[in-house]
């Protein structure tokens, strides 16, 4: 019997480890998604677990990607792996050293507790702390302060990750494109539905029909 326990205990821990995946960190997509470098040399598309971070085309959309940054570009870390997306990214929780980067991403206001994939609740407490004290996105107005989740079921991002050029149709039936950081870029909404659409790239929008703004 004794036999059996210490094999169970070790299959478990081997399952335990199987879950963890280290690497450097090579690429950062924004506030809550970067690309892995394993010591295997595989690139694997990590997206932070249990927290959502401004969208690129939000306000603080590009601090939160330098927040993120600052802390885990070119560093050694080891994600502790949750789950796989529909978008096929891991879902894990990132570590350097002992630092925990989702927590630390909400601490400093870079992002928020994401209360539909949440387990880990005290991440709301330190939401609730960074709010009193107004750190990072809780500066912003109410106005502008609008959640990530809540901005994308309003058609005013993409929920992809990569592919941030927005493909929009105009009231004169004018196809054109927007990359990130243009003047018309965070004004701008997509509404699929209207055949309007997301590009990964500028050859792609271009070769597609549409065309970049004029002026």
């Amino acid at each position: 019997m004794a036999r059996w326990l210490i094999v169970l205990v070790f299959l478990v821990a081997c399952q335990v480890q199987a879950a963890d995946l280290s690497g450097r960190v090579i690429a950062i997509a924004d506030g809550d998604t970067f690309t892995l470098l394993t010591a295997d040399k595989r690139q694997v598309k990590i997206r932070l677990a249990e927290i959502d971070a401004p969208e690129s085309g939000q306000p603080y959309g590009n601090k939160s990607k330098q927040a993120l940054s600052g802390l885990i570009f070119g560093k050694d870390v080891r994600v502790v792996v949750q789950t796989t997306d529909r978008y096929g990214r891991t879902v894990g929780r990132p570590y350097v050293s002992s630092l925990d980067i989702c927590e630390e991403m909400v601490r400093t206001g870079a992002a928020w507790a994401y209360r539909e994939y949440l387990i880990d609740r005290s991440l709301l407490t330190i939401e609730a702390e960074a709010k009193a004290h107004k750190r990072g996105l809780w500066g912003l107005s109410e106005a502008q302060n609008m959640p990530p989740w809540e901005w994308r079921r309003s058609g005013g991002s993409n929920t992809a990750g990569d592919c941030q050029i927005k493909g929009n149709i105009n009231s004169k039936g004018d196809h054109i494109y927007h990359v990130p950081d243009s003047n018309s870029y965070g004004v701008t909404q997509i509404n699929e539905s209207k055949g309007e659409r997301w590009f990964c790239s500028e050859a792609e929008a271009k070769a597609a029909g549409w065309r970049a703004p004029r002026g």
